[in-house]
Formats: structure tokens, C-alpha cells, sequence
């Protein structure tokens, strides 16, 4: 999702935006059903809670990928370039969407209504108009931090790096378990990412590959079972598994990246193609798919009863919506003024 001239496109790194992309769609078609645990069946409560635990990866994969990049950078700091060529690239998008969604969060009972509209624009210095705009409260931030963490990555010690990337580790673990500490901050959590991002870029992981598998598809079955127990123990839906800033979605993050590292080459032909065009306007999915979701996720108005199973609905769905907010955002970016909303 990163939206940067860094250096020419590198192919694995295009297979995860993409996969990440699908991923984000699938949380947000899942997200009316996973609350409705004992009020479904348990089948059909499985499949969202169940993907829902298997997807929580794709918003650290793409801190993964900014960290990758933009600490790679090897030229000298521009302020004003970085400013406008990096930063405003992703704030300005930010703002405008928050003023459309604000507008599309006025209608309700058949009509708009200003006040709804007037008091989404008034509480966004706080809240996000928008269920997925949360991401830009936390990724923005990081901008100003990564001019600071570059110059320092140049010059720190290997072994001291790898000190510095135990302790972030070690507060992704405090934060999971819910120690409490000054430093469980978003912007020392998330830069974290940036640092596993370069550090994992700037390597071959090729050989700890089968430790990443190991650790990575484990907590995937961790987070899968364990919210299905945790949940039935609570009699609700529970959230234990889902942190984006827990230890155990750091390692699913860090098994993908490598396995992409490793594996991604091996991709060929239109396959290849269509992961490139999705990570090209994977930004713009993130930004427009919601809107083609407001009428999917009323559950009354049947959408998923088409599909008979959530089993079926959700993938399917994520499909049918990813690929609608691509033809969305590849149409705004052919035109000279609104290409600046899918950048």
C-alpha cells in the first residue's frame, strides 16, 4: 500500500501488498458476523471468527513493506521533497476520504442528514469517520519517524540492532499479554515493523525460512483454535488473537515475508501480472473498497445468503469486492484531478 519511487518494483514485494490487500477486504466483508457468536450457528460464526484470525497479518505486512523501502532509501534527505513526495502522497488522500466517507456516513433512514456529516468532520481529530481510516491515525505518524531512523540504521551495530529488535519483540509480547508499561505506545509498536521490514529486506532468510514456517503456521493454528476456545469459554467473540501489535501477529507477518522472499520469483505469467496490477492500486483498495461494502454488510439485505454458507460468501465476496475497488480505482487514476485520491 505504500506508495513510493524508491527504487523500481520488486516482485515479492508486490505479492505481499496484494495478498494483504485480499486480506484487508476479507476482515471488513467478515466484520458484521464476528460479533455474532450464539446468535448464529456456530459453523457459520466459525468462518468469520476463523478467517478473521487468519488475516490479522495484512496491516503489519504493510508497515513490513514501508520499513522495507523507505529505510532502504540511500539519498540525502530532502525535507521539502519528502514533505511532498512522500508524506502529502498519503495525507492528502487521507483527508479527502475522510470528508467523502464523512458525507456517506450522513445518510441513514432513506436521507442525508448535515448533522451526521458535520459531527463525523468535528470528532476526526480523534476518531476515524471510517472504520478503516484508523490506519492512517498510526501509519502517518511513522513518516516523521522514519527520516530519524535512517540515518541511525546506517551506522548501529548489528549485534546492537538485533538488541533493539529483542526489546521491540519483548513489548509486542508486554502488549499482547496486556503488561502494563509507558513504552506500549502505537508509534513504538508500528516503528517496530519499519525495523523488521528493512532488517528482513536487507538480507537472505532464505535458510531460517523453516523457523519462520514453524513459528508462523503455528500461530496461525493458535490464533484459529484458540479464538474458537476462547470464545466458547467467554460465551462471546474474543479479541485475544487479533492485536496487530502482538507478538504472535509479528511472527505470521515475519513467516510471510520471508516465504514471499524466498518463493515469490516462482510466480510467472498472468499470475504475475495480477498480483503487480493489484499492489500497483492496492492504496486506492484500501481506501475505496468500504464504500462498495455498506450495502454487502447489512446482513437483512442478503448478499451472503446467496452463497448459502459464510464458508463461501466471504471469499467470494472479498473477490467480488477487491475486483470492483480495483476497476474503481484504476478508473480515478486515468483522470487528471481525481487521480490524486488513488495515488
Amino acid at each position: 500500500m505504500t506508495s513510493t519511487s524508491v527504487r523500481p518494483s520488486i516482485f515479492y514485494l508486490d505479492l505481499l501488498r496484494c495478498c494483504a490487500a485480499f486480506a484487508v477486504v476479507a476482515i471488513h466483508v467478515l466484520g458484521p458476523w464476528r460479533y455474532l457468536y450464539g446468535q448464529i450457528p456456530d459453523f457459520e460464526w466459525l468462518a468469520a471468527a476463523g478467517i478473521n484470525s487468519l488475516t490479522r497479518w495484512a496491516v503489519p505486512v504493510f508497515m513490513l513493506i514501508s520499513g522495507a523501502l523507505l529505510l532502504s532509501d540511500k539519498r540525502e534527505f530532502d525535507c521539502g521533497y519528502y514533505l511532498h513526495r512522500r508524506l502529502a502522497k498519503v495525507a492528502i488522500p487521507f483527508v479527502i476520504w475522510s470528508l467523502i466517507y464523512a458525507f456517506a456516513g450522513g445518510f441513514s433512514n432513506g436521507g442525508w442528514q448535515q448533522d451526521k456529516t458535520v459531527d463525523l468532520v468535528e470528532a476526526a481529530t480523534n476518531t476515524p469517520v471510517w472504520y478503516h481510516l484508523w490506519f492512517f491515525y498510526d501509519f502517518i505518524p511513522l513518516y516523521f519517524v522514519i527520516p530519524l531512523l535512517i540515518p541511525l540504521l546506517r551506522v548501529i551495530n548489528p549485534e546492537r540492532f538485533k538488541l533493539l529488535l529483542a526489546a521491540w519483540l519483548l513489548l509486542t509480547l508486554m502488549h499482547w499479554l496486556n503488561v502494563e508499561s509507558f513504552l506500549r505506545e502505537n508509534l513504538l509498536l508500528y516503528s517496530g515493523y519499519l525495523l523488521l521490514g528493512w532488517y528482513l529486506f536487507n538480507r537472505d532468510n532464505s535458510a531460517e525460512l523453516p523457523l519462520w514456517l514453524a513459528a508462523g503456521l503455528g500461530m496461525l493454528t493458535f490464533n484459529f483454535f484458540g479464538t474458537w476456545y476462547l470464545s466458547h469459554q467467554h460465551g462471546e467473540y474474543h479479541i485475544f488473537f487479533m492485536g496487530y501489535k502482538s507478538l504472535n501477529t509479528v511472527i505470521i507477518a515475519g513467516m510471510l515475508f520471508v516465504l514471499a522472499q524466498t518463493y515469490g520469483e516462482r510466480i510467472t505469467g498472468r499470475w504475475r501480472q495480477w498480483v503487480s496490477l493489484v499492489s500497483k492500486y492496492s492504496l486506492g483498495i484500501y481506501l475505496i473498497h468500504p464504500l462498495f461494502l455498506i450495502p454487502v454488510r447489512e446482513i437483512s439485505n442478503g448478499y451472503y445468503d446467496f452463497f448459502a454458507s459464510n464458508w463461501l460468501a466471504i471469499p467470494a465476496l472479498t473477490i467480488c469486492v477487491l475486483a470492483i475497488s480495483l476497476l474503481a480505482t484504476m478508473t480515478l487514476a486515468k483522470l487528471p484531478i481525481l487521480k490524486r485520491l488513488v495515488p
